[in-house]
């Protein structure tokens, strides 16, 4: 589950970029709003990730 969803979020973040890229190069403000979207989601599913993380150490910390 961790590393696959990590690599996953960082590509949708790419790929958000690149699209963002190419509709400000287009001069296409839909397609740069959906890379821009693109890459929101991306980061906001890497930062679940580290809170899952992290809430993983946490509990780990108290096991000991």
């Amino acid at each position: 589950m961790g590393l696959l969803d990590k690599l996953r979020n960082k590509a949708e973040k790419a790929k958000g970029r690149g699209k963002e890229a190419a509709g400000r190069e287009a001069g296409d403000p839909y397609l740069e709003s959906e890379g821009r979207k693109d890459r929101m989601k991306g980061g906001a599913k890497q930062v679940g990730e580290q809170a899952k993380d992290a809430a993983k150490e946490v509990r780990r910390t108290f096991e000991r």
